[in-house]
């Protein structure tokens, strides 16, 4: 166990939780094993790149070091302790690099194997699998909850299903390329929110627009004062605010229940070999119960984010 994870001989529970959830400049593999991560800093004499690495164990390299505490803790800071411009390749950073090549890596894949057998032969396996989900998203979701025009929407839809079951199944796998916090992030699912809110909005019709600013109720209530337009336009926010709030919390809160299970068995480890073997055992199975249950989360999260943006864009061509 690192020594950052105990204080005076006891297990720092929220330093264990928060410090995997959490982004880093480095990849913990194993106890001694760690992956250094490239930091790419724009300060005000140009750019710097170099190895996490040079900073680890609070060491300080061409002004820069990881602050201990503050508002930048755990961020690189100067001497003078404020934030340099960082497009550094965190642990998030390389997580969703890894989910975007294994997407092009499947979605290039399959269509590789339609251009060579075509429809001449039924797919099956890897293959036969990924129909099914293009198709579900395609038919199911998009066709569903689009109606008229959903071509040209599924493209996307598809795309934000794969990405966040990917990131999803990763984030369950504790060993490297697995384990990265991703959609635990609500810069992440922000993101994500944000290219539907774009999706919702700069594609829709003339008449969506005019149900927003002046929307067919009695008068009283959009003049002299803007009631229901003053409404539906704060809706026009929400509606991605509530996809990245649901997307993130339900994924950090399964990491957290995850870690915390598993923290019990350094809980427990000073408390006898009795008390330590039986919670051992007891954390053990409830941290298999709770993989399976997040399993299952994470395939739901995919689709309801899924559905949800498809019924926003849905509802905003809707004649």
């Amino acid at each position: 166990m690192m020594a950052s994870e105990e204080k005076e001989g006891k297990v720092d529970i929220p330093e264990i939780i928060f410090g995997h959830i959490g982004d880093s400049y480095e990849w913990h593999i194993a106890e001694g094993a760690v992956i250094p991560l490239p930091c790419i800093l724009i300060g005000n004499e140009g750019m710097d790149v170099f190895m996490s690495d040079k900073l680890e164990h609070g060491k300080e390299y061409k002004g820069y070091h990881i602050a201990d505490e503050g508002d930048y803790e755990g961020k690189i800071v100067n001497a003078a302790g404020e934030r340099p411009f960082d497009i550094s390749i965190t642990k998030n950073v390389l997580e969703l690099f890894i989910v975007c090549i294994l997407l092009c890596s499947v979605v290039l894949g399959v269509a590789g194997w339609y251009r060579k057998h075509g429809s001449k032969k039924a797919p099956g396996g890897f293959v036969g699998m990924m129909e099914a989900v293009i198709d579900f998203i395609d038919k199911d979701v998009a066709k569903e909850s689009i109606g008229h025009g959903y071509e040209r929407f599924s493209p996307y839809l598809l795309t934000v299903f794969l990405f966040i079951l990917t990131s999803n199944l990763l984030g369950l796998i504790p060993v490297f390329p697995g384990g990265a916090n991703l959609t635990g992030n609500i810069a992440v699912t922000l993101t994500c929110a944000i290219t539907a809110f774009i999706a919702i909005n700069f594609f829709a019709p003339k008449a969506y627009y005019k149900s927003i600013f002046w929307p067919d109720v009695p008068i009283f209530l959009k003049a002299p004062l803007p009631i229901m337009p003053t409404i539906e336009f704060i809706g026009v926010f929400t509606k991605p605010f509530s996809l990245t709030v649901r997307l993130f919390a339900n994924i950090m809160a399964g990491h957290i229940i995850i870690l915390a299970l598993t923290s019990v068995v350094f809980v427990t480890a000073q408390m006898g070999t009795a008390m330590c073997a039986s919670m051992t055992v007891v954390s053990v199975l409830f941290c298999v119960f709770m993989n399976c249950l997040e399993l299952l989360v994470a395939f739901i999260q995919a689709y309801v984010f899924t559905i949800l943006t498809a019924n926003f864009i849905g509802l905003a061509h809707n004649e």
